[in-house]
């Protein structure tokens, strides 16, 4: 039996979402059916349905990759979940599952490409994967996640994007207490990084080209700020960070950023996706044996970590609820950054 679901899709890169009706597949023995109670709203989303990287081949594409909801059903042979649990869908929906990344818990790496929540092929049907801006999902249990009941429901969805893609490096450079980072931009990123450093004991500098960003910094757990344009505040900071943490999502220039990394520092990029073009000059590399990296998003197994590690300290993104009828308004919105820090869709707005 299939699954029909209402949703709202862009059916070509020049024209608004709008609804559309279609039908999830049947359960396969693993898999889970989720009713959809909250999608958050990533650039990435905006990316597909504008065709802005050029991935995307197919339309209609229903994007949403920060689902929360609940398990209505469940497959014959799926044993992780029961109805009613409360749970969570990231950006990921499969993976090979064999290759040495999966086999490691780095599914996101899968050398054979991991399956996308919208806009992949479906590994057994060759099915365009939809996402969450709609009112139900089916998801293999191996890539559903455990969401706890104490934290603030309607703002945990972007935690599955955004919150995973600061989380993971933070962990990967081993940031912990004592440690000195710094955050480069202050968005729907650069909050959860700061949030989630601080909750891990470190010493947060944000770096910004605003002034006016100063209060909500600190307010987000950052120690200090730093304004990136002024040439006497970042030669202050010089031979101070551990790991820089890059969320902005637009070609820039790094070189400001490499002296202020300590011995052995890394700046790592996790919001730009594309060339660096003249960014980078090796000279304060070589002398300090500085790294520039990057990563994305997070496996499975570090996902749930993630999200148990906020409910522990009670960390959500700081979100704007929507009706799913404004996304074309709220990604207008997000162009301008017109958000603080992300807009998270309220289904009930569109199963009614």
């Amino acid at each position: 039996m299939t699954y029909p679901v209402k949703s709202y899709a862009a059916f070509s890169a020049t024209t608004d979402l709008e609804p559309h009706s279609f039908e999830r597949r049947e359960l396969r023995e693993d898999d889970v059916l989720i009713d959809i109670l909250y999608c958050g709203v990533c650039h990435s989303d905006l990316h597909t349905a504008r065709n802005d990287w050029g991935f995307t081949h197919t339309y209609p594409i229903v994007p949403g990759h920060e689902i929360i909801g609940r398990v209505t059903k469940v497959g014959s042979k799926a044993n992780k979940f029961q109805i009613g649990d409360l749970v969570g869908v990231g950006c990921m929906v499969d993976s090979c599952r064999t290759c040495s990344p999966c086999q490691h818990g780095l599914e996101q790496y899968c050398e054979h490409g991991h399956i996308g929540t919208y806009g992949s092929n479906d590994r057994f049907d060759g099915s365009l994967t939809q996402g969450g801006y709609s009112t139900g999902v089916v998801v293999s249990e191996d890539f559903v996640l455990k969401v706890s009941e104490k934290l603030d429901t309607k703002a945990v969805a972007p935690l599955l994007c955004a919150g995973i893609t600061t989380y993971s490096p933070l962990c990967h450079w081993n940031v912990q207490k004592g440690s000195k980072v710094g955050v480069i931009g202050l968005g729907g990123l650069g909050h959860m990084a700061v949030k989630l450093a601080a909750a891990m004991g470190a010493e947060v500098t944000l770096f910004t080209r605003s002034a006016g960003k100063s209060n909500d910094a600190f307010r987000l757990g950052a120690s200090r700020v730093v304004l990136s344009t002024d040439e006497a505040q970042m030669q202050e900071v010089a031979n101070t960070f551990d790991v820089i943490i890059d969320t902005v999502p637009y070609t820039h220039d790094l070189k400001p950023y490499i002296p202020t990394l300590a011995l052995d520092g890394t700046l790592v990029l996790v919001g730009l996706v594309g060339e660096l073009e003249q960014t980078i000059n090796t000279v304060p590399m070589i002398m300090g044996r500085r790294s520039i990296a990057a990563s994305v998003i997070g496996g499975i197994k570090e996902t749930q970590e993630m999200l148990d590690f906020c409910a522990e300290h009670n960390i959500v993104p700081d979100v704007e609820m929507i009706d799913m009828q404004n996304i074309n308004n709220a990604y207008e919105r997000m162009l301008k950054s017109d958000v603080k820090y992300r807009f998270v869709i309220d289904m009930a707005s569109l199963k009614a």
